[in-house]
């Protein structure tokens, strides 16, 4: 936490603000950067296998990326009360708000790895008619639903451990576990040395074997860690009104996060729909996304960490001094990322032009897609800091409900299909307008957090 010995606002409290910052906000980008460095070695490793693998991989993966928003609703709610409780001191309701995110990520992590396992097919009819695409995605289903659970768990614990700013031990467990998942990609999918050669489906083998080992290791650390530990105990109890106090905020939270991940997969459907060419230009524009904004999310879950220990502690003057400090920090990583994308954007395109068996068309909308996205994500760095950052570690979670569903379900949604399977648009003026959304809410964020609702200190007295 920044200096309180110091006054607000001189340079000595600025400095120590910045390097607390940036001491919570690097480790998490680097774990961003790993994650989408294992997508990145998957696109990469699939693009020798045949386009047919690298689109079903992308459209199957949708399943998880709704699930993995769902678990990372529940695991902000777990994230808000466990700074704040941290910031109060009190360890045993952080032990216990672990405990209640833990059964509940598993509870929902199981329905989704068996509807995975038992209806894989069904399931990519939804994204694509393609059969080829769909017999590709069914094999890849069926084989990473396991990992589905594995990965909710660790997810869920990580997030509590880096919310009492345990960011160096998360960033080393799952820093390891990408390394493993990306040397496992390479054995799986080549067949190097003993391995067989499995090419989509060795993906979902290394990612599953990966979460399996990285959730062995999350409980060992739960079990020995002095600070906060892991206890079966709270897996198990009710909860009381710390519980309902967690639904409270998990609820809209999951809402919210389901409506998003949810609303992109339209977005993935929508574009399954239109040809292959431009879902597999979007499978490998999305990596290059995600590298840009690795820095944007990790600056937001630094916000949400600092603003809610900030809160926790009664401290709500320093708490709105802090916010808007983070959205300058939102804007400069933003641009940051938009400029990585650009001096990518060449590398990219010749790596797809000697190396990838894709179409020229499919080149050719990388290219558009590359520019697009190196604006877009000014957009969304600065909802993600506003809704995910600073809305949230004061507890706001219905706001952010409210918003998204406003500006992807009566924008976004419906505005995409008309202008795809109505005027019939060529499809990279449907992909500009539907990467239109994060403008279209962005001056309504910016007047909410002028109202400062957000601000609040939520604990309460447990013991």
């Amino acid at each position: 936490m920044a200096d309180t010995t110091a006054q607000l606002g001189s340079p000595q409290e600025k400095r120590a603000f910045y390097r607390n910052a940036l001491a919570i906000m690097l480790p998490i980008a680097l774990q961003n950067l790993m994650d989408t460095a294992v997508n990145s070695a998957d696109v990469i490793m699939l693009s020798y296998v045949s386009q047919e693998a690298l689109s079903a991989s992308s459209l199957a993966g949708q399943v998880a990326f709704i699930m993995s928003n769902l678990i990372y609703g529940l695991s902000s709610a777990s994230a808000v009360m466990s700074a704040q409780y941290w910031g109060k001191g009190d360890r045993t309701a952080v032990e216990r708000v672990l405990g209640m995110a833990l059964r509940l990520a598993l509870m929902v992590s199981v329905a989704f790895a068996a509807a995975a396992a038992i209806f894989p097919a069904q399931i990519m009819r939804i994204f694509t008619p393609d059969p080829a695409l769909i017999a590709e995605g069914e094999t890849y289903l069926r084989a990473i639903s396991a990992s589905y659970v594995l990965g909710a768990f660790a997810q869920i614990y990580l997030s509590v451990m880096r919310s009492v700013e345990r960011v160096g031990i998360t960033a080393v467990i799952h820093g390891g576990a990408v390394v493993m998942n990306v040397v496992l990609n390479a054995c799986f999918i080549f067949g190097v040395g003993p391995f067989p050669k499995l090419g989509i489906l060795g993906v979902a083998l290394a990612t599953t074997i990966t979460r399996a080992v990285e959730a062995i290791i999350c409980v060992i650390d739960g079990t020995l860690c002095r600070r906060i530990r892991l206890r079966v105990r709270f897996l198990l109890a009710r909860g009381g009104q710390l519980m309902r106090d967690f639904v409270h905020l998990a609820v809209p939270a999951a809402a919210n996060d389901i409506i998003w991940g949810l609303a992109f997969s339209v977005y993935s459907i929508i574009l399954g729909h239109l040809s292959s060419d431009i879902v597999a230009a979007n499978s490998v524009a999305s990596v290059v996304r995600n590298l840009g904004t690795v820095m944007c999310f990790g600056t937001a879950s630094a916000a949400g960490i600092v603003l809610g220990k900030t809160m926790g502690e009664n401290r709500l003057a320093e708490a709105k001094v802090y916010a808007k400090r983070f959205i300058g920090m939102a804007v400069w990583t933003a641009l940051i990322g938009g400029a990585a994308i650009l001096l990518l954007r060449p590398v990219v395109l010749d790596f797809m032009h000697l190396y990838v068996e894709v179409t020229q068309q499919a080149k050719d909308d990388l290219n558009l897609m590359l520019y697009i996205n190196s604006y877009y994500i000014m957009g969304v760095s600065l909802n993600t800091m506003l809704i995910c950052g600073i809305f949230r570690s004061g507890g706001d979670v219905r706001y952010g409900l409210i918003c998204d569903a406003v500006s992807m379900w009566l924008y976004a949604v419906p505005v995409g299909l008309f202008c795809a399977f109505v005027l019939k648009l060529p499809e990279m003026w449907v992909y500009f307008i539907l990467c239109l959304d994060e403008f279209v809410k962005l001056p309504v964020n910016f007047w909410y957090y002028g109202k400062r609702k957000w601000v609040k200190n939520i604990t309460r007295e447990t013991t």
